[in-house]
C-alpha cells in the first residue's frame, strides 16, 4: 500500500513545517517572582488558541472575563472561538479611565457572587490597561484573592499594564492610589489585536516601548528612533520584536524587585508628572501614555538642569518621543498644579518626593526631593514644546 504511507509522509512532513512556523512565531518570556512564576505568550493568533494556553491552568474551573466593551467589540468573537470548550461567563464593564473606581470593583464582585463564584474562579481581564487593572484588583479582592490571567489587547497594556502583577483603581486625588501587587498566572498577548487598534492609542502605546528604550535598552531606543515609519505602519516582524523586547526589560525589573523597594522604580521614568498631568486634567484629556510621554520630555529637562544628562542626548530623547506624537495640546495647565500634585502621588514616600531621570540612553538613576521652582521650570518647558508640537500636527480626538 505505498500511496497511503507517501500520503501518511507528506502530511506529517506538512505537520512538522506547521510546527515550525508556530515554533517561531510563538515566543515566551518567562516572569520570577517571590510570589509565583509565569509565562508571557506572545502569540500572533493565539486569541483563537486561548484555550490551549488556558485550558491546563484552570482546568473545569470557572473563568469570569473583566473586558472592557470596546475591546469586547472587536476581539471579543476571536476570544470566544478560542475559549471553546471551557466554562466561561463575561461580566459587565463599559470601562474608560473614569470608571476606574472601587465602586466598579463592587460591582463587578456583586456580579460574580450572583454568578455563582468560589475560589476556585479565574478571573480573566480582557483590553487595555484599564480592564487589566480593575479586573486584576476584581481578582485580588474577590475572597481573599483567586487567579488571573492577563490578555490585554493594547499596546501600551501589552509592553507594561498587563506585566509585572500591579492592579489597582484612582481616587479623585491621584491614579492608582487603592490596589495591590496580583500576580496573573498567564499572560497572553496576541499581536493581531493591534490591527483594530486607534491610531491614537497606538501611539500611546509606542511612547512606552520608548520609555523602555531609554530605561534599559540603546538598541531598542535606537529601533525606535530608526525604524519610526515601519513602526507606524504596524510590521508585524519589527512589531513582535519591540513587544518582546519591552516584555523582556520588564520581566528582569520585576525578577529583582515584584513590589517597588528599588530597581522596579525606574519603571515609573515619566510618571511622576505624567500622573499629575492626569488628575490635573481630571483623566478626560489624555491617553495614558500620552501622560508619560509629557513626563518624560519634562523628566529630561530636569535632568539637564541638574546637568546628570547631555544637552545633546536630551534633545535625542525629545526627537523620538515628539516623533510619535502629538501630546494633546496642554493649554491653560499650569506647572505649580503640576507640582502641587506631585506630592499625593504614590510614589512620595516618607513626604520625600522620587523622580526617575536619564543620565544616558539606555540609563537612568532615581533622585528624591528635587528642587520644586526646577521641577515646575521642567514642567513648563514640557508644556512650551508639547504646544508648539501639537500646533504642527493634526489633533487627536479627545475622548470625554
Amino acid at each position: 500500500m505505498p500511496f497511503p504511507r507517501q500520503g501518511q509522509r507528506r502530511l506529517l512532513e506538512a505537520e512538522c513545517v506547521i510546527r515550525a512556523w508556530y515554533k517561531k512565531t510563538m515566543q515566551r518570556v518567562p516572569v520570577t517572582t517571590p510570589n509565583g512564576d509565569y509565562d508571557v505568550v506572545i502569540d500572533s493568533g493565539g486569541l483563537e488558541r486561548a484555550a490551549e494556553y488556558i485550558g491546563p491552568i484552570v482546568g473545569d474551573r470557572r473563568i469570569f472575563i473583566v473586558a472592557d466593551e470596546q475591546a469586547w467589540r472587536h476581539q471579543g468573537a476571536r476570544l470566544e472561538q478560542g475559549l471553546g470548550g471551557l466554562d466561561w461567563t463575561r461580566l459587565s464593564y463599559p470601562g474608560g479611565e473614569e470608571r476606574k473606581r472601587l465602586a466598579e470593583v463592587e460591582r463587578l464582585c456583586d456580579q460574580m457572587f450572583a454568578a455563582g463564584a468560589d475560589r476556585s474562579a479565574c478571573v480573566i481581564a480582557f483590553g487595555g490597561g484599564i480592564a487589566g487593572d480593575v479586573g486584576g484588583f476584581v481578582a485580588a479582592s474577590y475572597m481573599r484573592g483567586v487567579d488571573v490571567i492577563q490578555v490585554p489587547t493594547t499596546l501600551l497594556a501589552q509592553v507594561d499594564a498587563a506585566v509585572g502583577g500591579k492592579t489597582g483603581v484612582n481616587l479623585a486625588e491621584g491614579k492608582n492610589l487603592i490596589g495591590a501587587f496580583h500576580q496573573p498566572r498567564l499572560v497572553l498577548m496576541d499581536p493581531l489585536t493591534l490591527r483594530t487598534l486607534p491610531d491614537r492609542e497606538y501611539r500611546a502605546g509606542l511612547f512606552e516601548v520608548v520609555k523602555h528604550g531609554i530605561i534599559r535598552s540603546r538598541s531598542l531606543f535606537d529601533s525606535m528612533t530608526n525604524e519610526r515609519d515601519r513602526i507606524l505602519a504596524r510590521d508585524a516582524e519589527l512589531l513582535e520584536a519591540i513587544i518582546s523586547e519591552s516584555v523582556a526589560i520588564k520581566a528582569a525589573v520585576v525578577a529583582r524587585d515584584e513590589k517597588e523597594g528599588g530597581l522596579r522604580r525606574i519603571l515609573n521614568y515619566g510618571h511622576t508628572l505624567g500622573h499629575a498631568l492626569e488628575a490635573e486634567t481630571g483623566y478626560r484629556r489624555l491617553l495614558h501614555g500620552e501622560a508619560v510621554g509629557f513626563g518624560m520630555i519634562a523628566a529630561a529637562f530636569l535632568a539637564e538642569s541638574l546637568d546628570m544628562i547631555s544637552t545633546e542626548q536630551r534633545e535625542a530623547l525629545e526627537r523620538t518621543i515628539v516623533s510619535y506624537g502629538p501630546i494633546p495640546l496642554l493649554e491653560g495647565i499650569k506647572p505649580e498644579n503640576l507640582v502641587a500634585r506631585i506630592s499625593g502621588d504614590k510614589k512620595t514616600i516618607g513626604g520625600k518626593i522620587h523622580f526617575v531621570l536619564p543620565v544616558e540612553i539606555g540609563k537612568v538613576e532615581v533622585i528624591r526631593d528635587p528642587n520644586l521652582n526646577l521641577v515646575a521650570d521642567a514642567a513648563r518647558k514640557a508644556l512650551d514644546l508639547s504646544w508648539t508640537s501639537a500646533k504642527e500636527s493634526p489633533q487627536p480626538v479627545v475622548s470625554t
